[in-house]
């Protein structure tokens, strides 16, 4: 097993590597250029015409290392069906921007109904296919709660929640990829330890892909992931978590993510009960944007918090063994 993850993870992040130059060149030529919101900081007008629409280059190289090795597990294909699914959506929505110009893509009720679509065929691959327990696991507990039909609601609920999560948490350079990375490295050790070979296998190539992706985006970034990749990132982490029955632990895992959401709900309802807003900015990492911290210090910071919540993840899912 061992030697198929590294070679997961390496053919992920090699070809990423190697391979980046020509996708950036593409997407200049098909004019896929980041467009700087206005309500954004103003220490980020300078990226506006950055290629975007990267997160391609994630998404393709995954899907060839998921193809090429450990093929007949059926919780990868069902993992790669919504990270895909989701990259789709997410590609529509960058078209959108890029293509017709529109800042916004897709509305609000498009993206739901497209997520809803591809929650409900992942459900279906879940029940029919993979045969997934309907059990959550409550972490700290040696709790196994069997939710029947509704652990499908809830599955839909994470998914939504972790593909939103990871999509705010893209607004600076190498923020999404390194900490999706990070992640994805501990899912790797935690989908081993309870025994979910071809979880770990789809982890490694992910973290792969990411860090490939990350040598291209990092400050300054030479091209950006866009919705094509943060939705997809979100969709992954998601189904990792479903398919090792660790959704609970996401939570943790994925802190970053949660408390970048967090900050974002929090700012609107203050402003709209309060009319005050608790964050200068939200999603919180403009906050300490606008506090005087470089992106190169928030990102790190981040990463850090990151590698943190992933190791007590780790530690809580070896204890419970």
């Amino acid at each position: 097993m061992f030697n198929t993850l590294i070679m997961g993870f390496v053919v992920s992040l090699a070809a990423g590597i190697i391979l980046g130059p020509v996708v950036i060149k593409k997407l200049k030529a098909f004019h896929a250029r980041q467009e700087e919101r206005e309500e954004g900081p103003e220490s980020h007008k300078y990226k506006a015409g950055t290629p975007t629409m990267g997160g391609i280059l994630i998404l393709f190289f995954l899907l060839v290392s998921c193809v090429a090795f450990n093929g007949a597990d059926t919780a990868k294909w069902a993992a790669l069906f919504l990270t895909l699914g989701n990259g789709v959506i997410g590609f529509l929505d960058d078209s959108i921007k890029t293509v017709k110009k529109r800042n916004l893509g897709l509305k609000a009720k498009q993206k739901l109904f497209g997520q809803a679509l591809v929650s409900v065929v992942f459900c279906l691959i879940l029940k029919y296919v993979v045969e997934l327990p309907t059990t959550l696991w409550v972490p700290f507990t040696a709790l196994n709660i069997d939710l029947g039909f509704f652990y499908y609601i809830f599955v839909f609920f994470v998914f939504v929640g972790a593909t939103n999560a990871v999509n705010l948490t893209d607004g600076l350079d190498g923020l999404a990829a390194g900490s999706c990375a990070i992640t994805a490295v501990a899912y790797v050790v935690i989908a081993v330890a309870l025994g979910y070979g071809g979880m770990a296998f789809f982890s490694a190539s992910l973290a792969g892909a990411c860090l490939g992706f990350l040598f291209y985006n990092q400050h300054p970034a030479k091209m950006f992931m866009g919705d094509t990749g943060s939705l997809a990132l979100g969709g992954a982490l998601a189904a990792i978590a479903v398919l090792t029955k660790t959704e609970l632990l996401l939570v943790l895992a994925g802190g970053l993510y949660v408390i970048e959401a967090l900050s974002v709900i929090l700012q609107v309802i203050s402003f709209k009960t309060r009319g005050v807003r608790i964050f200068k900015m939200s999603p919180i990492h403009h906050h300490f944007e606008l506090s005087g911290w470089s992106e190169v210090k928030v990102v790190t910071v981040f990463w850090v918090f990151s590698a943190l919540t992933a190791i007590f993840s780790i530690i809580i899912v070896l204890a419970d063994k």
